[in-house]
């Protein structure tokens, strides 16, 4: 038995590669000025920073358009289709692993730690001189300098922001169905609802924040808990935000009339990274707010 060749899409030469490169330098150039540069009137790193996240910006514009464009004209071969899909299921994994070094992280503190800060494991000595009266309770309100937080709580907020997430999974669900039915107007009503969805997890998100900073005293230097706190919360966010873009890209390729049943690639790539992203929102909920 034979199989028809298929012809293997080499692009030309591009310059967005490139592009990127001297982004991402720019990038992790401007942050370290940046941070040295916080203590006093300085603030090249802050414009340099500035700089490489609109050479970004510019290089995801310039490069989706060359590949929507590629796309459109019927040039990607099914190989091609699969060497997409094995790109984005590794990238995907590449940021389970991210996600993994702070769960890692807050168990590390959780379980191992503070345990061993107050006494446990034969380090009554240790527990005498690093920090006397220290008790083992999570979440862990206060610092060595005295300093006192509050807890957030998983109610309010959070549990609203995880019923919004839940319900974003079922809308963009039901709009691949009508996508794969060829329902148009289904699919543009259910992915626009997904986008209003993700738009209102990131407001309650800033109100969350502003509530913790302002009221409650929770903020990024108070101690082990506020850090690993802000950090999966804030990361989360970005990649929320991140994917709220993704889907607009495609919400506006979904008017222009683009993907079919059978070509639609790109709309599956952005649902797979909406529900990576909804599976950590629920294991962060679990993990950060209520245990």
């Amino acid at each position: 038995m034979t199989t028809k060749p298929q012809n293997y899409y080499v692009p030309a030469q591009s310059i967005w590669p490139i592009v990127g490169a001297v982004g991402l330098f720019l990038i992790a150039f401007g942050a370290g000025f940046y941070v040295q540069q916080l203590n006093n009137d300085q603030s090249s790193g802050g414009y340099i920073l500035t700089a490489g996240i609109a050479v970004i910006i510019f290089m995801m514009f310039g490069w989706f358009r060359d590949v929507i464009r590629e796309s459109q004209q019927g040039l990607y071969s099914e190989q091609l289709d699969r060497s997409f899909r094995q790109g984005m299921s590794w990238f995907i994994f590449s940021e389970v692993m991210f996600f993994a070094a702070f769960f890692g992280a807050l168990f590390y503190a959780r379980m191992v730690s503070v345990p061993w800060l107050a006494g446990g494991s034969n380090n009554e000595m240790t527990h005498a001189l690093l920090w006397p009266g220290f008790e083992a309770i999570w979440p862990l309100i206060m610092t060595p300098d005295g300093k006192e937080t509050q807890a957030m709580p998983w109610t309010g907020l959070p549990l609203y922001n995880t019923i919004l997430l839940l319900i974003s999974s079922i809308t963009l669900h039901f709009a691949h169905v009508a996508l794969e039915k060829n329902k148009r107007t289904p699919l543009k009503l259910w992915l626009g609802a997904t986008i209003l969805f993700g738009i209102a997890f990131l407001t309650l998100q800033v109100e969350e924040y502003v509530h913790a900073y302002q009221v409650m005293g929770l903020t990024l230097d108070a101690g082990v808990y506020g850090n690993t706190f802000f950090l999966l919360t804030g990361f989360h966010g970005m990649h929320v935000t991140l994917g709220t873009v993704f889907l607009i890209i495609l919400f506006v390729r979904v008017l222009k009339g683009h993907f079919s049943p059978e070509q639609h690639f790109a709309f599956q790539a952005g649902s797979w990274y909406w529900h990576f992203v909804d599976v950590v929102w629920l294991c962060l909920f679990i993990f950060v707010y209520v245990l």
